[in-house]
């Protein structure tokens, strides 16, 4: 199976506490993220928690090595991101990030964003924080 992780599970991975060590976990285990996901990590690292530029790219660095390579964004998946905004009614950057997972292949979207069990084609969204999610 190959995941997909959304911001937040990037986000927790910084902090402390039970959902921290989870979100390490799913890192190491290794995954797929998308340009948007690294652009999301990048600005709350900046505006929330206050780091440092060089922290921040000290950590983007960390992640592409876990990851591997970051998936671009391009005028497919915008189209498709629209397409699923308006048949699913999702947000349109959560759609983006939908699009991305199914682009690239993902079995599973890892993320506390949507509704943890919900199929979209062969991807199914789970919230890895939930017990037995």
């Amino acid at each position: 199976m190959t995941a997909f992780l959304d911001t937040n599970i990037l986000i927790y991975a910084q902090g402390t506490g039970p959902k921290s060590e989870i979100a390490r976990q799913l890192i190491l285990a290794g995954g797929t993220i998308s340009v948007q996901v690294l652009n999301e990590f990048t600005s709350v690292l900046h505006r929330k928690f206050g780091l440092d530029w060089g922290v921040i790219a000290e950590a983007v660095a960390d992640l592409k090595t876990a990851l591997g390579p970051v998936r671009p964004i391009g005028v497919e998946i915008h189209s498709a991101a629209v397409d699923l905004a308006r048949v699913h009614r999702f947000s349109f950057y959560d759609s983006l990030i939908v699009a991305s997972a199914l682009e690239a292949g993902c079995d599973i979207l890892l993320t506390e964003d949507l509704q943890t069990g919900r199929r979209i084609g062969n991807l199914t969204i789970v919230n890895p924080f939930l017990q037995n999610g």
